[in-house]
């Protein structure tokens, strides 16, 4: 069912390798590039390197990749305090965002809206950007739109890179002065074009989803408009140093050699995601995407129909993991998050998601949400696991 579409998938691998090695020819990388460095790391021409690889890969004038980042959540949070200034407004523009995002804009003592930045957002409409919507909402307080690819935990289509660029064409028709911000997780070298290269001023990501390719033990990065990814360097470290200074804590060989394999690693990834996609569905469980949607990230949901199934799951799926494979996932408070979540994580890298996980919230609809999967043939054990424990 699922072999027709490997083909395509490998396509966007090679022309994505494509890229990353164009990058690293035209940024000269050598063993010189690996060397740690510590303190103020004045003169680190393997963090310079490092960011001119990264934007030359993803079509940006400049990118800002540091291990200081130690999530998406981190990284996107500097984005947004990187731009945004008291009394700007940020629009939202497919939906509400991500659990751990809403703290960042509101309801802590440090968010955003403390600072006197407002925020409203544009509900969707069927599943897909309300344009007339976002266009009454594009008010002339409104600095900086949000969107966001990736579905989250929510059962709503991902962005494709044609939706980002048309939305991106509709809201500077509407506002041309706006600017226009993506959170990437999860959607790198799913495409063979990135959101900067559609329309968006700044994207950011973690380097422990897909473009740190399973070895970049930490870190994030935003890439995008030059000038505002200065602006991000600032809110990271501190105003007029952001991009000068800053270690790298000896990481760097790993983080170029995952960046370097990322586009294989995220094709496994979107293998085994179809895999799992097209074992539930034949057993009788709704999915999203479907198996001929057009695929924008790695996850792979799956309507699981009630709690127990979500926990029997996320127990197969930590049983055919490389670590940790003898415990089993447990509901928890964790923090950012409205309700229990459930995390299945047996990896060589806490919390990285680029490995075979799988999450879910404990509320309704029962959707598990798996992504992953450092080669095909590991994710197919973890999988072929749920599929058993589910279906007892």
């Amino acid at each position: 069912m699922i072999a027709p579409q490997f083909e395509k998938i490998e396509q966007t691998e090679f022309e994505n390798q494509q890229k990353i090695q164009a990058a690293f020819e035209e940024c000269r990388i050598s063993a010189s590039h690996f060397i740690a460095t510590d303190g103020y790391g004045y003169d680190d021409e393997g963090r310079d390197a490092l960011n001119k690889v990264f934007a030359h890969a993803f079509g940006a004038e400049s990118a800002l990749v540091r291990p200081n980042f130690i999530s998406g959540t981190h990284t996107l949070s500097t984005m947004l305090f990187g731009v945004l200034r008291p009394g700007d407004t940020l629009l939202s523009a497919a939906g509400a965002p991500y659990d751990t995002l809403q703290g960042v804009i509101r309801g802590n003592k440090s968010s955003l809206d403390t600072f006197n930045i407002n925020y409203k957002e544009v509900a969707l409409k069927d599943g897909a950007p309300d344009y007339d919507g976002i266009a009454n909402a594009l008010t002339p307080d409104v600095k900086a739109v949000l969107i966001q690819r990736s579905r989250g935990y929510a059962l709503r289509p991902s962005l494709t890179i044609e939706k980002i660029e048309d939305l991106c064409r509709h809201i500077r028709s509407v506002k041309s002065d706006v600017i226009i911000l993506v959170d990437n997780c999860y959607g790198e070298f799913v495409d063979t074009r990135e959101p900067v290269s559609a329309g968006a001023d700044l994207m950011a990501g973690s380097l422990i989803k897909n473009p740190g390719g399973g070895l970049a033990p930490t870190g994030g990065y935003i890439a995008g408009c030059a000038d505002l990814v200065e602006l991000c360097a600032d809110a990271l470290l501190a105003p007029g140093i952001g991009l000068e200074c800053g270690s790298n804590y000896g990481m760097l060989k790993q983080i170029f050699q995952g960046f370097y394999l990322s586009p294989h690693t995220v094709a496994q990834a979107i293998k085994a995601s179809l895999f799992a996609g097209a074992i539930f569905s034949l057993s009788g469980f709704d999915i999203y995407p479907s198996l001929t949607d057009k695929r924008s990230d790695i996850i792979q949901a799956i309507k699981l129909q009630n709690a127990e199934n979500v926990k029997k799951f996320c127990r197969g799926i930590q049983s055919g993991s490389p670590v940790d494979s003898f415990v089993s996932p447990v509901p928890w408070p964790m923090p950012g998050y409205d309700c229990d979540i459930i995390m299945a994580a047996g990896t060589f890298t806490q919390g990285a998601s680029i490995e075979i996980s799988a999450d879910a919230p404990m509320r309704e609809p029962f959707a598990v949400y798996m992504q992953g999967g450092l080669t095909y043939s590991s994710a197919k054990i973890a999988i072929l696991k749920a599929a058993e424990a589910v279906l007892e």
